[in-house]
């Protein structure tokens, strides 16, 4: 459920941008109500409060944000508690940067090794990925597991590429049952 909302609000909300060609101001404004919402959660607790009315969360939001984000945005949130959506906000602000990042050519990859990385092997693997996919920028987030022993585990957005060395002993380990089970 929260996908399917997530995706038709911020698909609205891009389609919004679009239509008034305001994209890049829209996700920067966008981008600055997700840091918002994230450093003060009290605000969250209390318009996901079911005692709390939507006509005291309009108030409310007139209150923190009129004048201070666009009236497309602030509208925007409004809709969302008029049409009792307002608890998928962060999910659906979300969707609207990743979907405008697709529309840029950007992605996001994910890339998980069990020690950090140098500058030299990042910038190795930002090439590798942006010849090996159709974005024209990649937004690189790296992890450090060291579970994963060795090697490393890329993901790009459904698409998980994994070479790790324990990924690779647990498919030995299966093999190894499965000789066992077979004699």
């Amino acid at each position: 459920m929260a996908k399917l909302v997530s995706s038709t609000y911020g698909e609205a909300l891009f389609e919004l941008a679009q239509e008034k060609n305001t994209i890049s101001v829209m996700l920067e404004e966008v981008s600055g109500l997700q840091t918002v919402l994230k450093e003060n959660q009290e605000l969250s607790v209390l318009m996901n409060n079911p005692k709390v009315s939507k006509e005291e969360r309009s108030d409310i939001l007139k209150e923190v944000f009129r004048g201070r984000i666009s009236d497309d945005l602030y509208n925007f949130l409004l809709l969302l508690v008029q049409k009792g959506r307002y608890a998928y906000v962060e999910e659906i602000l979300a969707y609207f940067t990743d979907r405008v990042k697709e529309a840029e050519g950007i992605g996001t990859a994910y890339i998980t090794t069990a020690f950090e990385l140098d500058t030299d092997k990042k910038d190795e693997v930002y090439k590798k990925l942006l010849a090996t996919t159709s974005y024209r920028k990649i937004d690189m987030i790296y992890q450090v597991d060291p579970a994963i022993i060795g090697g490393m585990i890329i993901r790009i957005k459904d698409r998980v590429v994994d070479s790790s060395i324990k990924t690779k002993l647990e498919g030995m380990e299966r093999s190894l049952h499965a000789i066992q089970l077979a004699e």
